[in-house]
């Protein structure tokens, strides 16, 4: 499941959601062999401090110069220039500890902002934050356009309202990152695997949005998001190995390694969708090549259809199906059985390969009552080990709040890279 970026980040070769590595340099450093010029030391130093800052701020001239392994007068200097940049402020002194009380510096939270937008097949969503993490607005909306370009119109529009929340302009934002389905190819500058958004995969989408929201965008594949916003917010919070497993519409997952989202050599790491599991369930070749073989047999739509053959009449959704399961319906039941017995044997081939500790379990289905449980029955009959299985508790604006996550670490190259191009 891979990612788009544009701009300095993606011009200079850098991975999204990895900062940039500063080192404390003082009097003479080496870079590539060759001594390096006394700006760029500066700009070194500068980097560090702001790194330090954001991570464990706020944070006084003594705090830095020992974290950094700088001297006072180097970090007097180095803040100094920052706060010219605009880039941290004073954020009061240190008071209740023995002694003179101590000025401290934070990051200044309007330094930047970023854009995190949801382009979903039903509704479209967004939120902008400052650089500190605190969202300043939030805003959704159902998806009207039937066309790709009506959509892009739709986005655009949603994009504006929540920076005008703020008081900003769209150009007024450092990072913009949008989730959705597929995944980049960068062969073809396009996205693919992209399900039910008919018309994302074309050129002229990706155009689209680059023109309306600049050199500064990336985007991320849906479930990826809520990957990285369970790391950041929910049960992944507490581990650096997790997979989460999105069951709704569709499937797929996203998996953290390290503490960092694996996305393969092609970025299609976490497409789940395609694994061959669909036993001796009947598969439209068709709908499998387009969506995968496991999603044919087990995304709500699969659900439906098997409820119907069950015997179940009336209006049948996937909702209806775990209610009626619920209430003790045998014919239910054995659908939601099934369900969870494909879902489990997805991931025991997770296990089998990445070794998780985790596993969240994430959408409309994944969250649904009772079904993590169910999951869990069945994987432990076949799995080599048992991980937890937890049921997400983020909701509609996971995606959003992916989104905002690796904005934040986007925007950050970027303003940290002015320190050395300045």
């Amino acid at each position: 499941m891979g990612v788009i970026t544009a701009g300095a980040a993606a011009s200079e070769g850098l991975v999204p959601g990895q900062g940039l590595a500063a080192t404390a340099v003082q009097g003479t450093a080496a870079t590539a062999g060759q001594p390096a010029r006394p700006p760029l030391i500066r700009a070194m130093n500068e980097q560090l401090l702001l790194d330090r800052i954001r991570l464990a701020g706020p944070l006084s001239r003594a705090d830095l110069a020992r974290v950094s392994s700088l001297s006072k007068p180097t970090v007097s200097l180095a803040l100094a220039n920052l706060e010219r940049a605009g880039l941290v402020q004073e954020a009061g002194q240190r008071t209740g500890v023995p002694g003179r009380s101590a000025l401290l510096y934070e990051v200044r939270p309007e330094s930047g902002f970023v854009l995190g937008l949801d382009i979903g097949a039903q509704f479209m969503r967004g939120a902008l934050a400052d650089l500190s993490g605190e969202v300043r607005a939030r805003s959704s909306c159902k998806a009207v356009a039937s066309s790709m370009p009506g959509r892009l119109a739709q986005l655009v529009r949603l994009a504006d309202n929540i920076c005008a929340d703020v008081g900003i302009s769209r150009s007024g934002v450092t990072q913009t990152v949008i989730g959705s389905p597929g995944v980049y190819d960068p062969r073809r500058d396009a996205m693919t695997l992209t399900g039910g958004l008919q018309g994302l995969d074309r050129p002229a989408a990706l155009a689209g949005l680059r023109e309306a929201f600049g050199p500064a965008l990336a985007v991320v594949n849906d479930v990826d998001a809520e990957a990285l916003a369970e790391r950041a917010h929910g049960h992944g919070q507490d581990t650096d190995n997790f997979a989460f497993v999105h069951v709704g519409t569709g499937i797929g997952m996203g998996l953290v390694i390290g503490g960092k989202l694996h996305r393969g050599a092609h970025g299609v790491a976490g497409e789940i969708a395609y694994l061959p599991l669909a036993d001796d369930h009947e598969v439209d070749p068709a709908e499998a090549r387009r969506r995968g073989v496991l999603e044919s047999v087990v995304a709500a739509s699969a659900i439906v259809r098997a409820a119907r053959r069950a015997g179940m009449r009336g209006p049948v959704s996937a909702r209806r199906v775990f209610e009626a399961a619920a209430r003790g319906d045998e014919r239910a039941s054995a659908v939601v059985a099934e369900e969870a017995r494909l879902v489990a044997g997805a991931i025991c081939c997770i296990i089998a390969v990445a070794d998780p500790e985790l596993i969240v379990l994430g959408g409309g289905i994944g969250q649904a009552l009772g079904f993590a449980e169910a999951v869990s029955r069945s994987l432990r009959a076949v799995t080599p080990v048992m991980p937890e299985v937890r049921v997400s508790a983020l909701g509609t604006d996971a995606v959003v709040d992916g989104c905002l996550a690796e904005g934040a670490g986007l925007a950050w190259q970027q303003l940290t890279s002015t320190l050395i191009g300045g």
